[in-house]
């Protein structure tokens, strides 16, 4: 009776005909069977787990930092003169252009002048005969003198002949002072500009009666090189500036003024530097807040009065100081933290000390070593751990503005908040 045809038997077929296909069927299994017993045994994040996040840092180089204040100003003109009517009359002719340039002296209206013109001839008719009435008297003086010696005329006659040439001279003198007021009158028909400067519109028109009780309103001029810039700056952040400079926490920003520059409305920086002038002595009692005023030079009009600013003061210095982008930097109610990066590639926290900001950066005074890298940009993609645990990292430098990771710089304006914090999982 044949033997069943069954798996031991296939196998032992297989084993007399196929010894090589046999011994690459158990090598093969051999090799799953590691593979798999080495994947069991690993811990997650060892060997063949995630790799370190790439994170963005910025190596620490310490350094002088002016502390630049950025408040809010605006422009005025270093010279305002307005251009008044100080003749009556009827206004004849505007002799400026509209917005031009004018120097000083420079004619800018003409008002009828025929009344002062009449004037002025009058008063010169009255100093000629004030002036025949002089010699006249005088000549009747000079022939009294030496009769009155020899008694050939009375005392009397020569004093009233002395009399009669002082009244003349002082006619003479009143005449010529009438004279002057009418010339001066006859010069206020020619209205000209009391400055160099710009001079705007025009606010009387050609045929209008000016200056008839008060002096009429022709026109502005006003000095727009160099400019004046007024802003204004809390008290107590002013003290407290005067308060570390005079400690020696921080530098007096120079041996001369400060210097200013002007953040235009866009956000663009005005090229040209400008200077502190003063620091007013009051302190406004309902704002708090201390007047200040610069000047900035404008050679090219680009400016002009009224316009709002930013402007940006230094007006001390650090030494040995740090900037960090403000979204390196975790604030909080306890402290302030940055994540370092060591040598090893290890990030953990490290408390800094703060000083004030600068534009979307913070002056770092004490917490950080040269060369030191810390984390500017990946706090998202650090893996949630315990407070405090070192975190293995891939460090990239990081550059501002380079590329689409670079995260938002948190606003000067708000410093207790941070871009920074890690986002949780």
């Amino acid at each position: 009776m044949p033997q069943p045809h069954n798996a031991n038997n296939r196998h032992a077929h297989l084993s007399r005909h196929c010894p090589a296909a046999i011994s690459s069927l158990v090598l093969a299994a051999v090799l799953v069977l590691g593979a798999c017993g080495k994947t069991g045994d690993a811990p997650m994040g060892a060997g063949a787990g995630p790799r370190a996040p790439e994170v963005g840092v910025v190596a620490v180089k310490p350094g002088d930092i002016g502390l630049v204040t950025e408040l809010p100003g605006r422009l005025e003109a270093s010279r305002i003169a307005e251009v008044r009517a100080r003749a009556a009359g009827i206004l004849q002719k505007r002799v400026f252009r509209e917005g031009s340039d004018v120097k000083t002296g420079q004619q800018l209206f003409l008002i009828d002048s025929a009344p002062y013109k009449a004037s002025l001839a009058q008063a010169e008719a009255a100093v000629a005969q004030a002036e025949a009435s002089l010699a006249q008297t005088r000549a009747l003086a000079e022939r009294y003198r030496p009769l009155v010696a020899v008694n050939a005329i009375s005392k009397q006659d020569y004093d009233n002949a002395v009399a009669a040439q002082k009244t003349a001279q002082a006619n003479v003198a009143a005449a010529k002072a009438a004279a002057t007021t009418a010339r001066i009158n006859l010069g206020y028909a020619t209205v000209t500009s009391p400055i160099s400067g710009r001079i705007g519109r025009a606010l009387v028109t050609e045929g209008a009666l000016v200056g008839q009780g008060s002096a009429t309103s022709l026109a502005v001029v006003q000095q727009i090189d160099p400019l004046y810039i007024n802003f204004t700056q809390s008290a107590s952040d002013a003290l407290k500036l005067r308060a570390a400079v005079a400690s020696g926490k921080y530098q007096q920003a120079g041996t001369g003024a400060a210097q200013v520059r002007v953040v235009l409305e866009d956000g663009s920086v005005y090229p040209h530097a400008g200077r502190l002038l003063f620091t007013d002595l009051t302190v406004d009692s309902t704002s708090g807040q201390v007047t200040l005023r610069a000047e900035i030079p404008n050679r090219d009009h680009s400016l002009l009065p009224g316009l709002y600013v930013r402007v940006r003061l230094e007006q001390a210095q650090v030494d040995n100081a740090i900037l960090l982008p403000q979204q390196a930097v975790t604030r909080s109610g306890k402290a302030d933290t940055v994540m370092v990066v060591g040598a090893d590639n290890q990030a953990t926290p490290r408390v800094v000390k703060l000083g004030p900001a600068q534009g979307s950066n913070w002056v770092v005074l004490d917490g950080l070593k040269a060369g030191e890298q810390v984390m500017v940009d990946g706090f998202q993609k650090l893996p949630r751990g315990k407070p405090g645990e070192p975190i293995a990292v891939k460090p990239v430098p990081w550059q501002a503005g380079g590329g689409g990771a670079k995260p938002p710089a948190a606003p000067a304006s708000a410093p207790s908040q941070s871009a920074s914090t890690p986002a949780k999982p």
